[in-house]
C-alpha cells in the first residue's frame, strides 16, 4: 500500500502533461456547436497505450454531426486477481469519467486562454487553469494515475477494474453511457460497482448516493402574428408564453412541497432557463414563442406526476389567451438511490478518512450524473471527488494535490 501511495506522489509532472494535452483538444458536443470528442479520445487512447495500459476498446456511437461521424466511448481494463469464491470476470469495479466539456463562455472573463492549461497558485496551493481541467479531467486523470500506480508496481487489483471514458455527459448521455447501456448491455453486471468522480466538496467529504429526478422541458406557444399597434388582430404568443412560464414556477412550487434533508436544496426546484429568439423587430406581435425549464424533482415525485400538473397549467393558459401550447422532454432521468450502507459506500468512506483525514457522509444532489444509468440497472454507484467547485465557470481550475489525493483513494479501492 505504501509503495503505491508513494509512487502516486511522484506523478505531479504527469498530471501537468495530461492536463495540457487534454485541454488543447476541445471536446464540445455538436449540441453546443462543437465537433465532439474524437480528437481527445484518440489522443487519450494512444497516451494510455504508451504508458502501459494496453487493454483498450472503443465503442463509437454514430453521430453524423460530429467529427468522424462518431461519439467515442473508451474502456481501459485492468485485470484483477482471482479470489476464493469470486469471479472477477463477472464483477468489476468501474471508474467512469467523461471526456466532453462545456464551451468556455464569455472570453473576456478568462485571464488565460481556456484551451491552454496554465499553472497557477490559489489559496497557497498549486492549481491548473483551463476549460475542463476539473470537469471532468480531474476525475479522469486521478483514475488513470491510480491504475498506472498499480501497473507500474506490478500489483493486480482485487477485482477487475474498468476505466470508462464516455462522451456526451454534458448534454444528456444519448451518445455516452446511455447509448452504451442500450447497445452493449453485456458490458455491465448487477454485481458490479462504480465510482463516478464528477461531484463533491472542497474537503472530499460528500459521497453522492442519490439524485433528484431531472426533467428539461421545451415549451412552444403558438399564437397569431400581427402589427404591434393592432393586438386585436393577433394573438400574442410571447405574452401568453411569459405568463405560462411564471405560472409554471408558482404552480409547481406550490404543488410539490416535500422536503428531503439528503439534498441541498432540500426541495424540488423548477427554473425557467433558456429563451429562444422570436421576432427580430419591436413592432410585430409574435406568432411563436419558445422557452425551456430545468426541473430537479425530489425522487418521491415521479416525473409523470409533475407533467400532469404541467398539463393543468397549460390548459388554463390556452383558455386564457386563445393560444395553443406544446412541450417536449429535451432530457429526463429518474434515478434509483444507492444505499448509504452499501459496501461500496463504506469502502469509500474508509479510504477518504485514510487519505484526507475527514469523516465522509452520504448526500443527494440536484444535478443529474451518469451514475443514474448504472443505478437504474442495479449497479451500486457513488459520485465523488474532492472538488474546487469551479466547473463551468470562467477560469476553471483544479488543485494538483486534489488530483493526487483522489488517485490514492481510487488506488486503495482498487486494491481492496
Amino acid at each position: 500500500m505504501k509503495q503505491v501511495l508513494d509512487y502516486i506522489d511522484t506523478l505531479e509532472a504527469l498530471i501537468i502533461e495530461l492536463q495540457t494535452e487534454l485541454c488543447k483538444r476541445p471536446a464540445i458536443s455538436p449540441d453546443s456547436d462543437g465537433e465532439g470528442e474524437l480528437d481527445k479520445c484518440e489522443f487519450l487512447e494512444a497516451w494510455l497505450r504508451n504508458k502501459g495500459i494496453e487493454n483498450l476498446k472503443r465503442y463509437d456511437a454514430p453521430d453524423a454531426r460530429a467529427k468522424g461521424g462518431v461519439r467515442p466511448n473508451l474502456i481501459a481494463t485492468i485485470e484483477g486477481k482471482e479470489k476464493e469464491g469470486y469471479n472477477t470476470e463477472k464483477s468489476c469495479f468501474w471508474i467512469m469519467s467523461h471526456m466532453d466539456v462545456v464551451p468556455p463562455g464569455e472570453a473576456s472573463l478568462w485571464k488565460t486562454d481556456p484551451w491552454t492549461a496554465s499553472l497557477d497558485q490559489k489559496d497557497g496551493k498549486k492549481c491548473i487553469i483551463g476549460r475542463g481541467v476539473e470537469d471532468n479531467q480531474q476525475g479522469l486523470i486521478s483514475s488513470v494515475l491510480a491504475a498506472l500506480a498499480l501497473i507500474k508496481q506490478g500489483i493486480k487489483p482485487s477485482r477487475t477494474v474498468k476505466l470508462l471514458f464516455v462522451s456526451d455527459e454534458e448534454n444528456g448521455s444519448n451518445y455516452g453511457v446511455g447509448w452504451l447501456m442500450k447497445e452493449h448491455p453485456e458490458l455491465f453486471n448487477p454485481n458490479d460497482s462504480a465510482l463516478v468522480p464528477d461531484s463533491g466538496d472542497n474537503e472530499g467529504a460528500s459521497i453522492e448516493v442519490a439524485e433528484k429526478n431531472v426533467a428539461w422541458l421545451r415549451f412552444v406557444t403558438h399564437g397569431i402574428q400581427a402589427h404591434g399597434s393592432r393586438p386585436d388582430q393577433g394573438c400574442n404568443a410571447h405574452l401568453a408564453g411569459a405568463d405560462f412560464a411564471v405560472q409554471l414556477y408558482y404552480g409547481l412550487t406550490k404543488k410539490f412541497t416535500a422536503k428531503d434533508p439528503l439534498f441541498a436544496p432540500d426541495y424540488s426546484t423548477f427554473q425557467l432557463t433558456k429563451k429562444e429568439a422570436n421576432i427580430p423587430n419591436v413592432n410585430t406581435i409574435p406568432a411563436e414563442d419558445v422557452f425551456y425549464y430545468d426541473m430537479r424533482i425530489l425522487p418521491c415525485y415521479p416525473i409523470d406526476t409533475v407533467l400532469k400538473e404541467v398539463d393543468v397549467i397549460k390548459a388554463e393558459i390556452q383558455n386564457k389567451y386563445g393560444v395553443t401550447i406544446e412541450y417536449s422532454l429535451v432530457n429526463s432521468m429518474e434515478s434509483k438511490p444507492t444505499s448509504a450502507d452499501a459496501p461500496l459506500v463504506k469502502l469509500l468512506e474508509k479510504q477518504i478518512e485514510a487519505v484526507y483525514g475527514v469523516k465522509a457522509k452520504p448526500v443527494g444532489i440536484g444535478g443529474g450524473t451518469v451514475a443514474a444509468y448504472l443505478r437504474n440497472s442495479g449497479i451500486d454507484s457513488v459520485v465523488w471527488y474532492r472538488s474546487s467547485d469551479s466547473a463551468h465557470q470562467p477560469n476553471e481550475y483544479a488543485f494538483l494535490d486534489y488530483i493526487l489525493g483522489d488517485a490514492k483513494i481510487m488506488a486503495l479501492m482498487m486494491m481492496e
